[in-house]
Parts: structure tokens; sequence; C-alpha cells
């Protein structure tokens, strides 16, 4: 059995303010799953903490492109650097974010190490790019556009790598159904979509067994899986930034992840978007670390 490392990455440079005057809070979630004893209940090894730059978007205004890009350039290869040291020594990195453009270190390691999948379990597909929207600036909305090389060349190309993933090897879970312009440009580019609608009426984990057998390829070394709070139903999670109705439920989430994480090809997870300002009793901070550590399933 891999070894499970957790390493804190408490980015929140990829969101919007969420109010005039202050930062996004999901720079916090490392801290509140710690606080849920993540790392004993998962029995894993701590792998620290990778600091951040200072959230501060200066005097950016819509239509400068991506904000805090300069930040988010020099964050990305220290958080690959990171990743990459644990995958390299045949752990399984856990790396509690931050908000989802986290994804873009996880991605960029992997493309130093060869051609690696992606499974996200999103309520949207961060597919943001000027090719089909006129808001670009938030990374966390665009960080998959960003690693299949449709962001600017100083987020996009990092080390000369562009791209980090391959639009063949993205699959996405948890999509809201009324999401129809999203989902017709994936569709168009052959990227497979599952909407919650889908998860209902094929059932989480026979998808998700094929997926994970899918991934297992000769032209592939692995895949990395990505968790967004927001693909949650906002009922059980409503302390995101974005609560879309209509999301999947815990179990729902669960069956997802057990067969993508047990998989010999998985190589690690990211954990994103949960803010614990919104969230002051704590319940849906504890239900994402019991959906995190049921995931696992039963580990010694």
């Amino acid at each position: 059995m891999r070894s499970l490392v957790v390493v804190d990455a408490p980015s929140n440079l990829g969101l919007r303010p969420p109010a005039p005057g202050t930062v996004p809070g999901c720079y916090k979630l490392a801290g509140a799953l710690r606080e849920q004893r993540i790392v004993r209940r998962l029995g894993a090894q701590e792998g620290g903490v990778v600091v951040p730059p200072r959230y501060d978007r200066g005097d950016w205004r819509e239509g400068d492109g991506v904000f805090n890009a300069a930040a988010l350039a020099a964050y990305t290869p220290k958080l690959a650097d990171r990743i990459e040291h644990h995958v390299r020594a045949g752990n399984f990195p856990v790396v509690l974010g931050g908000d989802c453009s986290i994804q873009l270190g996880a991605s960029l390691a992997l493309r130093r190490l060869g051609r690696y999948g992606l499974v996200a379990l999103d309520a949207s597909p961060d597919f943001r790019h000027t090719g089909n929207s006129d808001h670009i600036g938030a990374a966390g909305g665009e960080e998959v556009a960003i690693a299949t090389g449709r962001g600017p060349d100083d987020l996009s190309d990092l080390e000369g790598l562009r791209p980090y993933l391959r639009d063949d090897d993205l699959r996405f879970f948890g999509i809201r159904d009324e999401f129809e312009d999203d989902r017709a440009e994936l569709a168009a580019l052959k990227i497979p979509v599952v909407t919650v609608g889908d998860v209902r009426e094929w059932g989480a984990e026979a998808l998700a067994r094929a997926t994970a057998q899918a991934f297992d390829v000769p032209e592939l070394d692995g895949f990395w899986v990505h968790l967004d709070a927001d693909v949650l139903d906002p009922t059980v999670m409503p302390a995101v930034d974005s609560p879309d109705p209509d999301g999947l439920l815990p179990e729902e989430a669960v069956a997802l992840l057990r067969p993508l994480l047990a998989s010999s090809r998985c190589v690690g997870l990211n954990v994103t978007i949960y803010d614990p300002d919104l969230d002051p009793a704590g319940t849906a901070g504890a239900l994402l670390a019991d959906i995190v550590v049921d995931g696992f399933g039963e580990r010694g």
C-alpha cells in the first residue's frame, strides 16, 4: 500500500474577493480539515505546507487578463516541486487547498514526469478561456483551460511544457445538467462529461470503475483526481463561492472516489474550494473530511 502524504497548498490566488476589501477564505481549508484530524484518520504522513504569495490584485481591472498571474506563475512550480517529489518517491499526495488554481501545480508536476490524465469532480469544468468568454480573470475557474494550453503563456507554458494536460486525458464528473454551453464545447472536443443526472442514471461506482479502467493503458502513466467541494449539493455543502443547486450527495461523491482512489494508476488527489468563513459551525468541513476519508476506504 502506498503511503499517503498530506500537503497543504493554502492558496486563494485564483478566486475573486467575496466582498470589497476581503480575500477568499478557502485558504483556511487545510487548517479546517486538519482540525477534523484528517491526517491521523487517513493514516497519512506529514507533507508540510507550500506557502503561497500574498493575495494582492493591485490595480487589476476587468480585461487585464488573469489577476495574481505573477504570483500564480511563481507558486505553481513551487507546488509542483513538492508534488513531483512525492510522486517520484512512490507516495500518494493528498493536497489540501486552496482554490482550484492549485491544480496547476499538480498538472505541471505530472507533465514533468510523463503523460497523465485528470479526473475532476466539480460543479463546473473550469474551462473558461478567451475563446469562450469575455470575463477572463479568476484562474480558479480557468485552470483546466490553462493546463490544456488555452491560457496566457506566463501560466500555460511554464518551463516550456505546454500543454500540461491533453484534451484526450480529461474526465469530468458532477457537472450540473443545466450547464449546456460548457458541455457542448467539451463534447465538441470529445472530452467525456458525466453530469449529476448521468451519475444517478448509470451509477456512481460503475462509472468511476469504467473511468479508472479507461486510464489503465500504456499511453498513460497514470491519473490525478481533483475534488472541488462545490460538486456537492449546497444543502450539504453551502460553504463554497458558487453553491450551484442540484449537486451530488455525499454518498454519491464517495462512490465515485473509491474506485478512482483505489486504482493503482491514480497518483494523487486535490481537495479545493471549501471556505471555512462560510461555515461557522464547521459542519460542512466535517462532512468534507468524512468524504475524503471514506473515499479512501478502510486503511490501517
